[in-house]
């Protein structure tokens, strides 16, 4: 199981000192990242991820409002094969005709991104699980209007914070998962509360389980009470720990 980090969880300490910040990240014992506002950072970061031996299969770009050529160019530069556009808000999950539309711009973007030979794909919040579209999910609806060649990255913890079950959600999502986030918690919309993989009401190994088209695993936490750096050194550890026991035991 390969393991990355979405670099939002380490936005401050990125603005502060982006080196110092990746080296750190390197030393804890990733060695793949998910960057975040690729476009602004992207030659200090590549510097970084190249000196650090890191790369970055995936990366979150706001693909349907700003400059898809922008995102492409930055993201191949930085070798990132899967653009991830990660947010839309509530209220574009409301009405089927809103989500339409929406996958007609993702739809759009694949196919540009296509000529740059990169994927595109779309993250959750919890909106797109608490909307129902025809008796099923909003998510779920989005995913049937999709073109083959896009993919899903399901940020689970999300997907339980919006009353779903997310072993359940990634078995009707199927193989569309590429990507996961894993982070875990007490299932609220207090991001201070999250906590490391292991330590909340997430069943994390089942989770990563259930997600049989999986290529990366990203660790993430939106906002955290404790040490950060620490916070992210459990979730991998665990990780670590869990993904080896299992393989003994296959």
């Amino acid at each position: 199981m390969s393991y990355s980090l979405q670099l939002y969880t380490l936005r401050n300490a990125i603005s502060e000192d982006l080196p110092g910040t990746i080296k750190r990240v390197a030393d804890i014992g990733f060695t793949q990242v998910e960057p975040y506002n690729f476009v602004a950072t992207a030659k200090e970061l590549g510097a970084a991820l190249k000196k650090n031996d890191l790369t970055a299969p995936s990366g979150h770009a706001p693909l349907m409002s700003q400059d898809q050529d922008e995102i492409f160019t930055a993201a191949k530069e930085l070798g990132i094969s899967t653009v991830i556009d990660p947010f839309l808000p509530a209220e574009h999950w409301q009405r089927a005709e809103d989500i339409q539309a929406t996958a007609a711009k993702l739809n759009a973007a694949a196919r540009k991104g296509a000529g740059y030979g990169i994927r595109v794909g779309y993250h959750n919040h919890a909106w797109e699980l608490e909307s129902i579209i025809d008796g099923r999910t909003a998510l779920e609806y989005f995913e049937s209007l999709l073109d083959p060649e896009l993919v899903l990255e399901v940020d689970t913890y999300w997907v339980a914070v919006g009353g779903q079950d997310p072993v359940d959600i990634l078995a009707k999502l199927g193989d569309r998962v590429k990507f996961i986030h894993i982070k875990d918690g007490p299932l609220t919309r207090d991001n201070k509360a999250q906590q490391p993989a292991g330590q909340g009401k997430v069943p994390v190994m089942d989770v990563i389980a259930a997600a049989r088209s999986l290529e990366v695993g990203v660790v993430e936490f939106d906002d955290y009470a404790g040490d950060i750096f620490e916070g992210i050194a459990e979730s991998l550890a665990f990780l670590n720990s869990n993904t080896a026991a299992e393989g003994a035991n296959a």
